[in-house]
Formats: structure tokens, sequence, C-alpha cells
């Protein structure tokens, strides 16, 4: 049995390095203030569909991401680590989008794609924590999902196994393909670059990347096909523009504020029963925990 499988993938701005240039006026991210690294959570998902692809020969991943195009980066880093492919969703009409608008660009995009048997991605992404795309990229394409997987067990007869970590235990789910399936953080660490697949997809570039490109790679890209990677726009696609970015966003932010820690909201305590006591007791009283 082989499986094409899907990854969806975010370039995400890196949080823990988030100052007060981090939102623009209008309530958006300010990604160009912030380091772009791959989103976690999406990285496990990556790692249980090369799992897959290793278990069932003649398998393909693909990484299909929207963002900039610096988002490229994202695809080559899932080359790098086995992935077959991928495809950039980018243009400024996708700018702005929340995660209704995100969804359905990407359920275009999948369409555009033919036959997948497994769309896999991460639970959430650390620049909105919402959870709401991996859902409605199942709804929007009319197939069944799987949440909260820790581990894709096996696939047989049309039909996948996965391990759900939940809130008080775990359990085995079993659905039909094809099927969404998003990832938890708790799931297996993907694996490390391939230093041979790093050297042969180094050079792989969007459309838009070669044409920023100071060096001329024509000839290598003409006898090396793989190294093209797709681009796609609102029209390559088939989207309704009004659908994506800002106008098919209805997620509104209403308003913004930075919360700074200074040093003089700092307390210091001695490490004694009744300072210990009474810090609990603060905690408790203002809600902090309990």
């Amino acid at each position: 049995m082989s499986l094409n499988i899907i990854v969806l993938a975010k370039q995400v701005p890196d949080t823990r390095n988030v100052g007060k240039d981090a939102m623009k006026a209008d309530g958006t991210v300010n990604r160009a203030a912030l380091p772009a690294i791959f989103n976690p959570e999406d990285l496990n998902a990556l790692e249980q569909a090369l799992r897959l692809k290793d278990k069932y020969p003649g398998s393909t991943v693909k990484i299909l991401t929207m963002g900039p195009p610096r988002a490229a980066e994202i695809i080559r880093e899932g080359l790098f680590r086995g992935a077959d492919g991928g495809y950039l969703l980018t243009d400024r009409a996708f700018a702005g989008a929340d995660t209704l608008a995100t969804s359905y660009a990407l359920n275009m995009a999948i369409r555009k794609m033919n036959k997948a048997d497994v769309i896999i991605c991460g639970r959430q992404a650390i620049d909105g924590d919402t959870a709401q795309v991996g859902p409605q990229v199942a709804e929007k394409l009319g197939i069944p999902q799987i949440t909260y997987a820790e581990e894709i067990l096996s696939v047989e007869k049309d039909k996948i196994k996965v391990k759900r970590r939940l809130e008080r235990g775990i359990e085995i789910v079993e659905g039909p393909l094809p099927m969404v399936v998003t990832v938890n953080g708790s799931a297996a660490e993907c694996r490390p670059r391939n230093a041979r697949l790093l050297q042969k997809y180094k050079h792989a570039k969007t459309v838009s990347e070669r044409q920023a490109a100071n060096e001329d790679y024509t000839e290598l890209f003409n006898a090396r096909p793989y190294l093209n990677l797709e681009e796609w726009s609102v029209a390559d696609v088939n989207a309704d523009v009004t659908a994506c970015g800002l106008s098919g966003s209805p997620t509104k932010v209403k308003k913004i504020e930075n919360v700074v820690f200074q040093a003089k909201e700092s307390k210091k305590m001695t490490p004694t029963d009744t300072e210990i006591d009474s810090l609990m007791k603060e905690l408790i009283a203002n809600h902090t925990i309990g």
C-alpha cells in the first residue's frame, strides 16, 4: 500500500522573542520584526508523515504552506528531513488571513493537488493557539478528522488507526480514508536534517526566490527539476479573492496591549515555610493558581 500524504505546515514568528513591535496597528502580526521558525507541532506532524512513508514503500509526503515568499524555507526544511516536495501559497491577497480564510485557501490548494489519503498538521500554531485550521480544512473538504493524535499506528484496508492523547488518558480510534489528522506536541519529535538530502535540496527555490537571487542557476534548475518548488497564487488554486486574506477574515482584533514586566514588580523571598505559605496564599487570592 502506498499513500499520498500532505503535511500542512506553517512558518511562525518565534514567540520567545516578542517585543513592542510584534503587532501592527491593524492588529495583524508584524512578521518582519520577529525571527521565523517551523511551527513546533507541525514538525511533530511531519515526523508522523515520514514514519508512514518509511512503513509503506512508495508513499509520498508533500508539504503545503501559506505565507510570504520566505515561507519557502519551511518546504526546504521538510525536504531536508525526507519530504518529497512542497507547495507554497503566496499572494498579497492571502495576507492577514484568520483561521477561516486560511483553511479556505488550504482547502482550495488541496483540491488542486488532487488525491490525498492522509492530511496531517500540528494541533495548533504558536502564533495563534486556536487549533482551528486543521478541523476547518477537514470540514471544507468534507472528510473525517482525528484530533489530538500522538501516534499514527497503522493504515490498513482504507482505514487509519490513531492513538490520541487526551486530558485524562489515551484512546485508540479508527477512521476511513481520506482523513485529516492533527498532531499534539506530545508526539515524537521530528527527525533531524539528513546530510545527503541537505546537499541535494539546498538550492531548491520557488520562482520568486529565483527571480530575487543574484546568482544565475538557470541551467541547474533545468537539469534538476526537483529543485523547482511550486508557488501558487489565488488564481492558481481558483480561489475566491473575497474569501481570502483580510477580506475573508471575520475575526477582528479589538485591542492590543503590550505588557512589560519591570524589576520593581519582582519579589525576593527566603526559602522558609512561612514565606512559602504566604506566597501560596497570595497566588490563590489573586487567582494565579487554584
